[in-house]
């Protein structure tokens, strides 16, 4: 159970390890706890990491990423170091000596020399030169924090001296900054970046690949025919032409003095035909012929057509003048007038019967309101006494008349005796119901014929018809053979 609960706790720390790519451009930050460190990652990255004003606020590596000359690149913030032996280094520590052993990257290493960190210049040198083994093949840059509060120009001679040492002893470079005001931050991260650009680019021309590269590379050079030299050769008049000037008045004319003399731009257009180099300059301009089919089409085109379209115009108009198209009104006789007054009243008759149709087949159409509508039997034999007209008959009608169960059970086996068709009646034609004629009962066959047709070239397979996509589902049928089957096909 012992070694089960250690384990887990050690998978639960692994995963809260950040995701470090030990292949990838790398900026490493370290230095004594509270210079800056975490201030300069939240500026030049986009990681958000916690900045308070106590010692070992930041307990574990912290990544963030960044881009620079189109280039994805790491920046790990790691833990302060204290300066004390390696066997009394805990372990927030230890996690910084261990990024700094084994990660390819470039070390920026950050001093306070306003000393508000808790810890003098001295120590913070000192803690440089006690950790510098683990920068061996890195570039390593030597990054002076919160210039606002104390320059570098400001600080002792005798704290100078110590910063002048580790520039000129181990070939580091100091860059000035402050997280506060933001003055040099950027210089000192594109400074990093191009240290380590340049590093990784001589750490692979120091390799052996190159060398296989520059062996899959051949320059071919001609070989020479004889010992002359043969130099470059430049024509006299290349060699010999003035130097253009524009304030010059006897300068040759470009194409923009040329435009800006003829209307400027929009107006001018290029002349491209003036650097043909023809036989005869004269045909420069020449029209381009157009050919069609093989033909030339300028020799089917008449040079005289308008004058001709003009002379015929005129002629039209001469003659319209004269009264040439005037035609006398012809008379119409009776018989021609009775056709005409014929062909009128047959005219509004069949425009009429359309218009009654029209009113019968539609809803929009005058109705007469339920009052006018409803008529009693009184009214109704007012109005017709009223016209000099016997009333007696419609009152007759009007009244009902009771019949006996008998008789009217005998009226309804009559009715229905009547209603039953003969044996000799006519049997109808089931195919000519809805349609009128031969004519529109062919037509109708014709119309359906025709949307049968795409169906037909499918088989007449409809969405009704059954049908077996797959006679032998492989799965079903594979590696199944009986006694006897040896045919695999």
């Amino acid at each position: 159970k012992d070694s089960l609960a250690y384990l887990e706790q050690v998978r639960q720390h692994l995963a809260r390890l950040p995701s470090i790519d030990p292949n990838t451009r790398t900026l490493l930050v370290c230095g004594y706890p509270n210079v800056g460190k975490s201030s300069f990652m939240n500026k030049i990255t986009r990681a958000d990491v916690d900045v308070q004003p106590y010692a070992f606020t930041t307990k574990s590596l912290f990544v963030g990423h960044m881009d620079y000359k189109y280039l994805r690149w790491q920046v790990i913030d790691t833990p302060g170091i204290l300066d004390h032996p390696l066997e009394n280094r805990n372990t927030i520590e230890m996690q910084s000596i261990t990024a700094l052993a084994h990660l390819r990257c470039a070390v920026m290493y950050f001093i306070d020399l306003s000393e508000r960190c808790g810890y003098s210049i001295k120590e913070q040198v000192s803690l440089f030169h006690s950790i510098k083994p683990l920068f061996v093949n890195k570039p390593v840059l030597l990054v002076v924090n919160k210039i606002d509060a104390m320059k570098i120009e400001d600080i002792s001679a005798e704290d100078r001296t110590l910063l002048d040492n580790i520039v000129d002893n181990d070939k580091v470079e100091m860059l000035g900054m402050s997280c506060y005001t933001e003055e040099g931050v950027m210089n000192v991260k594109q400074t990093a970046c191009d240290r380590l650009l340049q590093s990784r680019v001589d750490a692979k021309m120091k390799g052996h690949k190159i060398n296989d590269i520059l062996n899959k590379i051949h320059l071919t050079q001609p070989a020479p025919r004889d010992d002359n030299p043969r130099l470059p050769f430049i024509p006299a008049a290349a060699e010999n032409r003035p130097k253009y000037d524009s304030k010059d008045p006897n300068r040759p004319k470009l194409e923009r003095d040329l435009e800006a003399e003829n209307g400027g731009a929009g107006v001018f257009n290029v002349d491209l035909k003036k650097r043909y180099l023809l036989e005869d300059p004269e045909w420069k301009y020449d029209v381009i012929p157009e050919i069609w089919e093989g033909k030339n089409v300028a020799d089917f085109i008449d040079a005289d057509i308008q004058e001709q379209l003009d002379e015929l115009e005129r002629e039209e108009e001469r003659l319209e003048a004269e009264g040439f198209y005037k035609s006398e009104e012809e008379e119409m006789d009776s018989e021609d007038e009775a056709l005409e007054a014929t062909a009128n009243a047959i005219t509004e008759h069949n425009r009429l019967t359309r218009i009654e149709a029209r009113l019968k087949t539609t809803k929009n159409r005058p109705t007469l309101p339920k009052t006018a509508m409803k008529r009693n039997v009184s009214e109704m034999s007012d109005h017709l006494e009223n016209l000099g007209l016997d009333s007696t008959e419609a009152r007759a009608r009007s009244r009902g008349v009771k019949r006996a169960r008998s008789v009217s059970r005998g009226e309804s086996i009559a009715r229905t005796a009547s209603m039953a068709r003969p044996e000799t009646s006519v049997v109808r034609d089931r195919t000519m119901s809805g349609v009128r004629n031969v004519k529109q009962k062919l037509e109708s066959e014709k119309v359906r014929k025709l949307a049968q047709r795409t169906p037909n070239l499918f088989a007449k397979r409809g969405e009704s018809d059954r049908a077996v996509q797959t006679k032998m589902p492989k799965h079903l049928f594979s590696n199944k053979r009986g006694n006897g089957k040896t045919d695999w096909r």
